[in-house]
């Protein structure tokens, strides 16, 4: 399935329990689709959109919008859910997804763009900005708890790592970060590395961090051991690394300047098997839908596309071979790894490219009152 979205899309993310997948534009619509279940009934049907920001809607997160409701049918209370989203104009809008309706506003989230958001618990929220901070939001206290200063230029991914409570970062300065949410400080910062650090994912049980960069390389760093990389992936790509997900504790896809979208093995390191080509543009970002059975991927020919994940990934495990159709067997084993700390053109719009666009029509907002009315 596809939908000709008509503009260039910067993120995607499906609804946690339903057949629902949105996506933020960079006119700054935000777009809500409804996709059939079983791939093949109907073409996805637009159920949703508005107009969320007067620039570029950079992220899009599906989160609970802390509002209850009571089903006078089913005799139960219902959590309302809400589409979060940023932009470079430095708001963070809450939309109700039922209705449409906006839930709330910050017109001043950030001091810059915002480039990213994602979900930490059923509470918390994380942003990250084009000057390399990033904040996270309590939706109970209704204010932003944490802030982190760490990088020197764009936040381009974030992921969680739930058991320690530490968010893992990388940006485009080339570094890889680990803030502590329980002390509310940095933990660590990696070295600088070659080039820009554009994607990150948690593998082996959290043992491993994995980084994508702007020349194709995956950075393989050992937890706790941040400061330098412990594997390099050399052969995956000469392309950009844009967009990954982890698939399972050994496998993650990987979306490229080039197009094409991967299946990836860590430790052994080695090309799987490509399993689907988005087009001849960059592959902007990936999602899984809630039961995954559909991968979705947004690029720079304006469309989204949602492939049967079982289908392009069929009769992998007996495909393992790099670019060259060598498997690259020149990585450690990770068998003495330490476990987890748990803390007590269109076509070629980079991710360093990104324009910050700092807006001097935006509204003064206070960012404690932001949650007031989820």
């Amino acid at each position: 399935m596809e939908i000709n979205l008509g503009k260039l899309a910067f993120d995607i993310d499906f609804h946690p329990s339903d057949n629902l997948v949105a996506t933020g534009l960079i006119d700054g619509d935000l777009h809500l689709y409804r996709y059939s279940p079983d791939n093949t009934t109907s073409d996805p049907v637009r159920v949703l959109e508005i107009h969320a920001h007067t620039e570029s809607c950079r992220a899009a997160r599906f989160i609970n919008g802390g509002r209850d409701v009571f089903d006078s049918e089913m005799l139960n209370v219902m959590c309302v859910l809400a589409l979060l989203t940023g932009s470079p104009d430095f708001s963070i809008l809450a939309t109700d997804v039922e209705t449409g309706s906006t839930i709330a506003r910050l017109d001043n989230a950030h001091e810059a763009a915002i480039n990213r958001l994602i979900n930490l618990t059923e509470s918390t929220v994380a942003s990250g900005d084009d000057d390399g901070c990033i904040k996270v939001w309590d939706t109970r206290e209704r204010s932003c708890c944490n802030s982190f200063e760490v990088h020197e230029d764009y936040i381009s991914d974030i992921t969680f790592a739930s058991d320690a409570m530490k968010l893992l970062a990388t940006s485009g300065d080339g570094t890889l970060s680990v803030c502590s949410l329980r002390r509310n400080k940095v933990q660590a910062q990696s070295e600088f590395s070659e080039d820009e650090l554009l994607s990150v994912v948690l593998m082996k049980n959290g043992r491993k961090v994995v980084c994508g960069s702007q020349t194709g390389i995956l950075l393989l760093y050992s937890w706790g051991c941040f400061k330098d990389c412990s594997d390099r992936f050399v052969d995956l790509s000469s392309n950009s690394i844009d967009t990954m997900l982890k698939l399972d504790e050994d496998r993650i896809i990987t979306g490229s300047e080039n197009g094409m979208i991967n299946l990836v093995g860590i430790l052994p390191n080695r090309i799987i098997q490509p399993i689907a080509e988005h087009s001849e543009y960059p592959v902007e970002r990936l999602a899984f839908s809630h039961d995954r059975k559909f991968l979705g991927s947004i690029g720079h020919d304006q469309m989204l596309k949602l492939w049967d994940l079982d289908n392009i990934i069929q009769g992998s495990r007996s495909t393992q071979r790099n670019e060259n159709g060598v498997v690259d067997n020149d990585v450690d084993s990770d068998d003495n790894d330490n476990e987890m700390d748990v803390d007590h053109n269109p076509s070629k719009f980079t991710k360093g490219k990104k324009s910050k666009n700092a807006s001097n029509g935006h509204a003064v907002g206070d960012s404690n009152n932001f949650f007031a009315d989820l």
